[in-house]
């Protein structure tokens, strides 16, 4: 779809603006669909939207924030909702179903909104345990058991602390462990140049550094792309999701225009007021911490975000910025080799660390992975 923005005007900015108005974000007469124009106000709504919704704030409507956009107008009851393999229900009203199910101690997946398979056993384990037809498909007779039982039963989710646990209770080796890990960017897509160096070149560098090094630990590694790949979001975390990894660890490096931006900031799937990914914060915090306590580089910390990259992998997912091409400082960095080996060892100890029992967690910054006999 063509990027809305400032200045737009049509039948689909209209749309925009009808979703925004539903969503008590965009007051005033909407006027005619075929003469609407993206004005400020429809701007200032959207980035409003998309600082709730945990997207890229920048004002703009493209495809993933065209898609929260719809998702966002269903709520829960508005329609059947029922596992389709081909064309998996998305919305609101999903992710409010797999919260439920959640606070209720069934196993629903991630509350992303997306109803998948893991969505529909939990649905069905409710339904058993309720009495009711097992189907599998949420209707008024199961939406009504689900608020008679919500209205009575608040508290953690098991299924959180039990992701968590598993972690831990698979064994500290990395051995047989499989990861999975995204370079920013590649082939015509070259990033950000800094001088002869493309930002592509700098993440791909990394990133066979950091396959190396999880490799000679035992771990099984697979890159989303070559050198010349440049796939899309969807087509990276279908990878990642088909080799069934363990962790998805996608890495960039930023730009910005501002001459302060600098420093190292991690993502992981969340929402930012609820619903989010435990083990990827934990893993998000780690990578992170790893990296600042061994190249000194600024903290820009931790934030919860629901890009493709990290909602549609069905595993643990972190994206790394690991400095700012930009920033002058940051530059002279990223470019000596000896940082980027840095930061794949930071990597490493981080990825080690996520399967240690919090009696064996070393201090950050210390961790050494002993070399394999």
């Amino acid at each position: 779809m063509d990027v809305l923005r400032l200045g737009s005007t049509g039948p689909a900015v209209a749309e925009v603006q009808a979703v925004l108005s539903t969503l008590g974000l965009l007051g005033g007469d909407l006027g005619d669909t075929g003469t609407a124009s993206y004005d400020e106000s429809t701007e200032l709504a959207v980035r409003h939207f998309q600082q709730v919704r945990g997207l890229s704030v920048d004002g703009r409507v493209g495809e993933e924030t065209y898609r929260a956009l719809n998702e966002a107008r269903w709520s829960l009851g508005d329609r059947l909702l029922r596992y389709d393999p081909e064309h998996p229900a998305r919305g609101d009203d999903v992710g409010r179903l797999q919260e439920l199910l959640l606070e209720l101690g069934y196993d629903a997946g991630r509350a992303d909104g997306i109803l998948g398979p893991e969505t529909e056993a939990g649905l069905r384990a409710f339904q058993r345990d309720y009495g009711l037809t097992a189907d599998g498909t949420c209707g008024p007779a199961t939406l009504r058991a689900l608020k008679q039982l919500g209205r009575r039963v608040t508290g953690g989710r098991p299924q959180l602390l039990r992701q968590s646990a598993s972690m831990v209770e698979s064994g500290s080796h990395l051995i047989g462990r499989v990861i999975a890990v995204d370079p920013g960017h590649g082939g015509p897509d070259t990033g950000y140049t800094a001088g002869e160096t493309t930002e592509a070149d700098l993440v791909f560098d990394l990133a066979s550094r950091i396959e190396g090094r999880l490799a000679a630990a035992g771990a099984t590694v697979y890159l989303t792309h070559g050198r010349d790949g440049n796939p899309t979001a969807a087509e990276r975390t279908a990878f990642a999701n088909e080799t069934r990894a363990d962790l998805f660890l996608s890495l960039h490096m930023e730009a910005h225009g501002s001459a302060h931006a600098r420093g190292v900031a991690s993502y992981y799937y969340g929402t930012g007021s609820g619903a989010s990914s435990t083990v990827g914060e934990q893993f998000a915090n780690l990578v992170r911490r790893e990296m600042i306590a061994r190249t000194g580089m600024l903290d820009c910390g931790s934030h919860p975000k629901t890009w493709d990259i990290l909602r549609m992998t069905r595993m643990p997912a972190v994206r790394i910025d690991c400095g700012y091409l930009s920033h002058p400082v940051d530059r002279l960095l990223l470019l000596d080799a000896r940082l980027r080996s840095t930061i794949a060892q930071a990597v490493v100890a981080a990825v080690q660390r996520l399967f240690l029992p919090a009696e064996a967690d070393p201090p950050t910054g210390t961790f050494l992975l002993p070399a394999r006999s």
